[in-house]
Protein backbone atom coordinates (compact mmCIF):
# COMPACT_ATOMS: atom_id res chain seq x y z
CA UNK A 1 0.00 0.00 0.00
CA UNK A 2 1.06 3.56 -0.69
CA UNK A 3 2.58 5.44 2.24
CA UNK A 4 0.72 8.56 3.35
CA UNK A 5 1.89 11.46 5.46
CA UNK A 6 -0.48 13.32 7.73
CA UNK A 7 -0.51 17.10 7.31
CA UNK A 8 -2.44 19.95 8.85
CA UNK A 9 -5.53 21.10 6.92
CA UNK A 10 -3.90 24.52 6.48
CA UNK A 11 -1.13 22.82 4.50
CA UNK A 12 -3.38 21.41 1.77
CA UNK A 13 -1.93 22.38 -1.58
CA UNK A 14 -3.99 23.25 -4.62
CA UNK A 15 -6.81 25.49 -5.58
CA UNK A 16 -10.09 24.32 -3.98
CA UNK A 17 -12.05 25.40 -7.06
CA UNK A 18 -9.87 23.10 -9.16
CA UNK A 19 -9.82 20.24 -6.62
CA UNK A 20 -13.59 20.22 -6.10
CA UNK A 21 -15.14 21.69 -9.21
CA UNK A 22 -12.88 20.46 -11.99
CA UNK A 23 -11.00 17.39 -10.79
CA UNK A 24 -13.88 15.93 -8.75
CA UNK A 25 -13.46 13.61 -5.77
CA UNK A 26 -15.06 10.60 -4.09
CA UNK A 27 -17.36 10.90 -1.09
CA UNK A 28 -17.18 7.64 0.86
CA UNK A 29 -18.91 6.54 4.05
CA UNK A 30 -19.07 3.26 5.94
CA UNK A 31 -16.57 0.66 7.07
CA UNK A 32 -14.36 -1.69 5.08
CA UNK A 33 -17.01 -4.40 5.42
CA UNK A 34 -19.91 -2.17 4.30
CA UNK A 35 -19.31 1.12 2.49
CA UNK A 36 -20.28 3.03 -0.60
CA UNK A 37 -18.64 5.76 -2.61
CA UNK A 38 -19.82 8.30 -5.16
CA UNK A 39 -18.25 11.03 -7.23
CA UNK A 40 -18.68 14.55 -5.95
CA UNK A 41 -18.40 17.71 -7.96
CA UNK A 42 -19.92 20.12 -5.47
CA UNK A 43 -18.36 20.91 -2.13
CA UNK A 44 -16.35 23.39 -0.14
CA UNK A 45 -13.49 23.68 2.29
CA UNK A 46 -13.40 26.37 4.93
CA UNK A 47 -13.44 27.45 8.53
CA UNK A 48 -16.64 27.34 10.57
CA UNK A 49 -17.50 27.05 14.27
CA UNK A 50 -13.84 27.25 15.23
CA UNK A 51 -12.93 24.27 13.04
CA UNK A 52 -11.51 23.44 9.63
CA UNK A 53 -14.44 21.93 7.76
CA UNK A 54 -15.47 20.30 4.51
CA UNK A 55 -18.90 20.50 2.93
CA UNK A 56 -20.22 17.48 1.03
CA UNK A 57 -23.50 17.29 -0.89
CA UNK A 58 -25.42 14.04 -1.40
CA UNK A 59 -28.84 13.57 -2.97
CA UNK A 60 -31.18 11.20 -1.11
CA UNK A 61 -31.63 9.05 -4.24
CA UNK A 62 -27.95 8.10 -4.18
CA UNK A 63 -26.96 4.79 -2.59
CA UNK A 64 -24.21 6.63 -0.70
CA UNK A 65 -26.89 8.70 1.08
CA UNK A 66 -27.77 5.89 3.50
CA UNK A 67 -24.09 5.49 4.36
CA UNK A 68 -23.56 9.22 5.00
CA UNK A 69 -26.67 9.25 7.17
CA UNK A 70 -25.76 6.15 9.19
CA UNK A 71 -22.07 6.84 9.87
CA UNK A 72 -20.39 9.59 11.90
CA UNK A 73 -17.41 9.81 9.52
CA UNK A 74 -16.96 10.29 5.79
CA UNK A 75 -13.95 10.76 3.57
CA UNK A 76 -13.31 13.04 0.64
CA UNK A 77 -10.67 11.49 -1.60
CA UNK A 78 -8.93 13.40 -4.37
CA UNK A 79 -7.07 11.71 -7.22
CA UNK A 80 -4.55 12.40 -9.94
CA UNK A 81 -5.91 13.09 -13.41
CA UNK A 82 -5.02 9.50 -14.40
CA UNK A 83 -7.99 8.27 -12.32
CA UNK A 84 -10.62 10.45 -14.05
CA UNK A 85 -12.21 7.42 -15.75
CA UNK A 86 -12.65 5.71 -12.38
CA UNK A 87 -14.32 8.82 -10.97
CA UNK A 88 -16.60 9.02 -14.01
CA UNK A 89 -17.59 5.40 -13.45
CA UNK A 90 -18.25 5.97 -9.74
CA UNK A 91 -20.48 8.92 -10.60
CA UNK A 92 -22.54 7.11 -13.22
CA UNK A 93 -23.04 3.67 -11.61
CA UNK A 94 -24.83 2.77 -8.41
CA UNK A 95 -23.26 0.78 -5.62
CA UNK A 96 -26.64 -0.95 -5.35
CA UNK A 97 -25.85 -2.69 -8.64
CA UNK A 98 -22.06 -2.95 -8.93
CA UNK A 99 -18.90 -3.15 -6.87
CA UNK A 100 -17.33 0.12 -7.97
CA UNK A 101 -13.89 -0.72 -6.60
CA UNK A 102 -13.80 -4.04 -8.45
CA UNK A 103 -15.01 -2.45 -11.68
CA UNK A 104 -12.54 0.46 -11.60
CA UNK A 105 -9.51 -1.12 -9.96
CA UNK A 106 -9.69 1.30 -7.05
CA UNK A 107 -8.16 -0.30 -3.95
CA UNK A 108 -10.05 0.48 -0.73
CA UNK A 109 -8.25 0.84 2.58
CA UNK A 110 -9.04 2.18 6.04
CA UNK A 111 -7.29 5.52 6.68
CA UNK A 112 -8.96 5.74 10.08
CA UNK A 113 -11.07 3.12 11.88
CA UNK A 114 -14.61 3.28 10.50
CA UNK A 115 -13.70 5.01 7.24
CA UNK A 116 -12.72 4.04 3.72
CA UNK A 117 -10.61 5.69 1.04
CA UNK A 118 -8.59 4.38 -1.89
CA UNK A 119 -4.86 3.83 -2.34
CA UNK A 120 -4.87 5.76 -5.63
CA UNK A 121 -5.89 8.95 -3.78
CA UNK A 122 -3.30 11.67 -3.50
CA UNK A 123 -5.26 13.68 -0.91
CA UNK A 124 -7.66 12.27 1.69
CA UNK A 125 -9.79 14.25 4.14
CA UNK A 126 -11.28 12.26 7.02
CA UNK A 127 -14.29 14.20 8.29
CA UNK A 128 -16.56 13.85 11.32
CA UNK A 129 -20.13 15.02 10.71
CA UNK A 130 -21.05 18.16 12.63
CA UNK A 131 -24.22 19.19 10.83
CA UNK A 132 -26.57 18.02 8.09
CA UNK A 133 -29.46 19.80 6.45
CA UNK A 134 -31.49 19.50 3.25
CA UNK A 135 -31.40 22.37 0.81
CA UNK A 136 -34.96 23.64 0.55
CA UNK A 137 -36.61 25.36 -2.43
CA UNK A 138 -38.01 28.24 -0.39
CA UNK A 139 -34.56 29.17 0.93
CA UNK A 140 -33.07 29.96 -2.48
CA UNK A 141 -32.70 33.71 -2.79
CA UNK A 142 -32.04 33.31 -6.51
CA UNK A 143 -34.77 30.92 -7.63
CA UNK A 144 -33.09 30.47 -11.01
CA UNK A 145 -30.45 28.31 -9.24
CA UNK A 146 -33.21 26.15 -7.78
CA UNK A 147 -34.92 25.78 -11.17
CA UNK A 148 -31.65 25.04 -13.04
CA UNK A 149 -30.13 22.62 -10.55
CA UNK A 150 -33.27 20.96 -9.22
CA UNK A 151 -35.85 20.48 -11.99
CA UNK A 152 -36.99 17.46 -9.95
CA UNK A 153 -37.56 17.87 -6.19
CA UNK A 154 -34.37 15.97 -5.29
CA UNK A 155 -32.45 18.55 -3.28
CA UNK A 156 -29.09 17.65 -1.80
CA UNK A 157 -28.44 17.09 1.87
CA UNK A 158 -25.44 19.15 2.96
CA UNK A 159 -23.00 17.54 5.37
CA UNK A 160 -20.57 19.75 7.20
CA UNK A 161 -17.72 17.72 8.60
CA UNK A 162 -14.84 18.69 10.85
CA UNK A 163 -11.62 17.73 9.09
CA UNK A 164 -10.00 15.34 11.55
CA UNK A 165 -7.17 14.03 9.41
CA UNK A 166 -5.53 15.01 6.12
CA UNK A 167 -3.36 12.47 4.33
CA UNK A 168 -1.12 13.12 1.33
Amino acid sequence: MKHYNEIRPESIEGNPFDLIGKRWFLITAGSMSNYNTMTGGWGALGYLWGRNVAFAYVRPVRHTFRFTEDNPLFTLSFFPESEKKALQYCGSHSGRDVDKAAQTGLEPFEPEPGTVSFTQSNLILVCRKLYAHFLTPADFIDQSVNRECYPQPDHHRVYIGAIEKVLV
